[in-house]
């Protein structure tokens, strides 16, 4: 007895799931008999016929209260058909009605999903967080160009650029906030150098930017990766300057802002010891902490 119900529950659930799987899209009818034609119309006769449709049953053309029903039965009809996506997932519905759960998610997600253009989305993330990146980046940088104006050494700079401009001449009256704009500006430029870790915000640099630019820089990088290679491991010619400084750089661990600040005779001798061998290396090391136990 147990299994005949057993049983009944399957046939009602095989009959009815597929069904209820269709009236998803129409209710109980169908869409293209709603419209008034076959499964094989183009778009064209399934656009003609929602407009005649629509004319007929129109609540402001049609005084019939059920027309209003009707009308939005049509509407609904047109606006699955007239999507070539919507309709394919329409057919294959019907074609295949015991798929279910497959045509149900295929429903949802046409309605109900995301139907942005994700490189839409993603410009729009690069875009927003570039702007972030950049206004932090401004705000970091003003607030280190305030701090060093704030500074003596800055007041005294600018003091000894004013005797320089004037020849040696001040106005008393005139005071240090009241100074030359240019000449303030200038200035400010010259300290610009001087703030280490904190550089003035450029749009190469932008996370959008670099990720547009991000082909041309991984050739860049593959060519000089190339050309070094030849150069310096198949050729063995001897490290040009610039490159000399790159892996003294790289050994040392400082980024080019350090560097830049660095004493020309100090960079010198830095370079001449060959720090990127490792036995150059541990012998520049050992020197350092010998010299660190001395100054204790």
């Amino acid at each position: 007895m147990a299994q005949g119900r057993i049983w009944v529950l399957v046939v009602l659930v095989a009959v009815l799931l597929p069904t209820r799987c269709l009236a998803i899209y129409c209710d109980s009818d169908d869409c293209y008999d709603l419209l008034g034609v076959s499964q094989s119309a183009n778009a064209s006769e399934i656009k003609r016929a929602y407009y005649k449709l629509s004319l007929k049953y129109h609540p402001d053309k049609n005084p019939d209260p059920d027309s209003k029903k009707h009308f939005v039965k049509i509407a609904n009809a047109y606006e699955i058909l007239k999507d070539e996506s919507t309709r394919q997932q329409y057919d294959y519905a019907i074609a295949h009605p015991e798929e279910v759960f497959y045509n149900t998610a295929q429903y949802y997600r046409a309605y109900y999903g995301h139907k942005t253009d994700a490189r839409a989305v993603l410009v729009g993330f690069l875009l927003f967080v570039s702007l972030l990146q950049y206004l932090n980046q401004w705000t970091r940088y003003t607030q280190a160009i305030s701090m060093v104006k704030r500074t003596p050494a800055y007041k005294n700079r600018l003091k000894a650029l004013e005797l320089e401009r004037t020849g040696g001449i001040t106005n008393k009256k005139k005071g240090h906030k009241h100074l030359d704009k240019k000449m303030e500006e200038d200035l400010s430029n010259e300290l610009e150098l001087q703030i280490q870790g904190v550089e003035k915000p450029s749009v190469w640099k932008l996370f959008g930017v670099q990720f547009l630019l991000l082909p041309y820089i991984l050739g860049k990088i593959l060519v000089w990766k190339a050309q070094w290679s030849w150069r310096y491991q198949i050729k063995k010619h001897p490290y040009a300057w610039d490159d000399a400084c790159y892996l003294t750089m790289n050994s040392l661990n400082i980024n080019p802002i350090t560097w830049h600040g660095i004493d020309e005779s100090v960079k010198d001798d830095l370079v001449m010891r060959r720090l990127w061998e490792k036995d150059s290396m541990e012998k520049y090391r050992a020197e350092m902490r010998k010299e660190s136990k001395r100054r204790r």
